[in-house]
């Protein structure tokens, strides 16, 4: 599906443009904050061409999309006409904790490229100092230095911009904001030293370096924002889109010189002890745990609450400990995917893999959890294992790295002090690979789940037996056609399980009947999708065709309606083989067990390639 199509479906599935309070974008998710969650259809967004997964987590919305969001999210910005600026008058109902998640997102999101590429070219400056490639003051190094510094000194405009945008203010005015804080005559009163003492109309002043600076900048932007906003009540239309900023402006940034910097930085200070304090207790273990758990807080978005702590440490102590102890986490669930990929037969989802391992070793997870870990279960759990033994060896040597950037193939030139390569360095090389050959081979021994092909048949005595004492339900076949694996399936959604786990018919008969006695409990308006519950609870989603949906119904006819209930063989569905094959589309059949999660096992029982209709098709084992 092209990016403007995949735009356009999503903003509908989100429950329209008039649904959303705001979008922001990070590497691979887009992230709504939605008047009403209930009123988007995640299910019919998971089940879409180019989107690998939807989380709801820390009040937001979240769309996985991969590589290409960017390009998605230009294009809903574009379609819905949204400037992010527009705010609900509706109630806000989310907790503290996701309200905490959305504005740090907000703020940090739009942002993370800039500090992301200036990051590693300080480490590649660096690196090219301690080799002896470029001598430390020569032009060569000013003007690399400057391009990799300048993001991180006048870090308070940029923060200025995102937050003051994220509050609801005028963005340009936060840049000003940002800007005064690291004006040029300000940094020379300093003198070099970490505090000085002015006053401003005779009021006493202790100015502190705030380039660099994190939370001194957000509670300004915030404090203006409020100003802001309350300005614009009381002034006239006419003029208070200036007026409002100026007194703003001349309010927030003395007052931040005055009261709101030094209470922040001493703030700042003592999260980074804090931290530390709890890290020294035991920093073998703090690291296994935090290494461990660090991709299940990535899944649900609530690693961002992280980074205003990464980049408070590197703005204190010029160093952080954290991120290097996250670098086997990101590489173990890369090993684990490598190791199914291995594994796998079916090239389809090998191609699958291989993307996500190329993504995982530039620090993108998502492909990889989302399309091969997650869904196969075992590798996911792998990679946490070799996570926290490689995050345990980082702890043992107390690796830090010494500017802003997410763990990826970069970073090891990111954590070499300016004294050269030393041992917390090779720690990390050889916890990565610690961490990433563990989880390889777990995940390539016993990552992948029983085959659903064909093949993979149960004994008929067996299965009488545990369907006389209710361990297993039989579903049978809605089509007349030829069996192959869920695997073989020319579409990673399915291919992959995501969906659940089943089979897949190449039907030679253009009906679909009832597996079983039930309800109807779906039939999409294009009629090339049903979904069934039958009256064992076993929830069934039948989908004619790979992409079929933009036939928008044109050669399919339904036969029952949403709510009806039928008997075993009941025809729901038929449709034109020859004539959809002709459009240009596969009429491969995905039958998807959508409650997989309900069974302990879903198992092909058909001995044959060719079924037909009512006869065994699948078992499902109950808990």
């Amino acid at each position: 599906m092209k990016n403007k199509e995949l735009a356009e479906s999503i903003i509908k599935n989100v429950g329209g443009k008039e649904n959303i309070i705001s979008l922001v974008h990070c590497a691979t998710r887009l992230r709504f904050v939605l008047k009403d969650n209930a009123t988007a259809n995640a299910e019919m967004l998971k089940k879409q061409k180019g989107i690998i997964m939807v989380v709801e987590s820390g009040g937001q919305f979240q769309v996985v999309i991969g590589n290409n969001v960017n390009e998605v999210y230009s294009d809903i910005m574009e379609i819905a006409q949204l400037d992010n600026e527009t705010k609900s008058t509706t109630k806000d109902k989310r907790n503290i904790l996701s309200k905490l998640i959305d504005i740090i997102s907000g703020i940090f999101a739009p942002m993370l490229s800039v500090l992301v590429v200036a990051g590693i070219l300080k480490g590649i400056v660096s690196f090219l100092r301690i080799t002896d490639v470029i001598s430390e003051k020569s032009s060569t190094d000013i003007i690399l230095s400057s391009i990799a510094d300048s993001a991180f000194y006048y870090l308070p405009i940029i923060l200025g911009y995102c937050a003051v945008k994220k509050f609801g203010g005028n963005a340009f005015i936060g840049m000003a904001l940002g800007g005064g804080l690291v004006y040029p005559d300000i940094v020379n009163m300093l003198g070099g030293q970490l505090n000085s003492t002015t006053e401003f109309f005779s009021i006493p002043v202790m100015l502190v370096p705030y380039q660099s600076s994190v939370i001194p900048v957000i509670l300004a932007a915030w404090f203006y924002s409020l100003l802001e906003k309350n300005f614009n009540k009381i002034f006239h239309d006419s003029f208070k889109k200036f007026i409002s900023p100026l007194c703003g402006l001349i309010i927030t940034v003395p007052l931040t010189f005055i009261l709101i910097g030094p209470v922040a930085t001493y703030l700042s200070g003592a999260i980074a002890d804090g931290i530390m304090v709890v890290y020294q207790l035991n920093s073998v273990i703090a690291s296994m745990i935090l290494a461990a758990i660090w991709q299940v807080l990535v899944i649900f978005g609530i690693h961002w609450g992280m980074i205003p702590v990464f980049m408070n440490n590197l703005a204190v102590s010029g160093s952080d400990f954290i991120i290097p102890i996250l670098i086997p986490a990101v590489f173990a669930q890369t090993g684990a995917a490598l190791g199914v990929m291995l594994r796998s037969k079916d090239k389809e989802f090998k191609a699958l893999a291989s993307s996500s391992v190329l993504s995982g070793l530039f620090g993108v997870t998502e492909p990889a959890i989302y399309g091969v870990n997650l869904p196969n279960k075992k590798p996911f759990i792998f990679g946490c294992v070799g996570a926290a033994i490689g995050g345990g060896v980082v702890g043992l040597y107390n690796t830090l790295i010494f500017s802003f950037g997410f763990p990826s193939v970069f970073t090891f030139i990111q954590i070499i002090p300016s004294t050269g390569i030393d041992a917390t360095v090779y720690a990390a090389i050889v916890a990565t690979i610690i961490a990433f050959v563990i989880a390889m081979i777990l995940s390539y021994f016993w990552g992948l789940p029983k085959s659903t092909a064909p093949s993979n048949t149960l004994d008929a005595t067996t299965l009488a037996k545990d369907n006389e004492h209710g361990k297993t339900i039989t579903i049978s076949s809605p089509m007349t056609g030829q069996c192959i694996a869920l695997s073989s399936v020319n579409d990673p959604t399915f291919a992959s399980e995501l969906m659940g786990k089943g089979i897949a018919i190449i039907p030679t008969v253009g009906q679909v009947v009832a597996p079983e006695d039930g309800e109807v409990v779906s039939l999409f308006r294009t009629k090339h999708a049903i979904g069934f519950m039958t009256d064992s609870n076993a929830e069934i989603l039948i989908h004619v065709g790979i992409d079929t949906v933009k036939l928008d119904g044109k050669y399919f006819e339904a036969h029952v309606e949403m709510g009806d209930r039928v008997k075993k063989g009941t025809l729901l569905v038929s449709f034109d083989i020859d004539a959809i094959k002709q459009s240009g589309f596969e009429v491969t059949t995905p039958i998807i067990i959508s409650n997989s999660d309900n069974y302990t096992d879903v198992t092909s029982i058909t001995n044959q390639t060719e079924i037909k209709c009512g006869e065994s098709l699948l078992v499902l084992s109950q808990k």
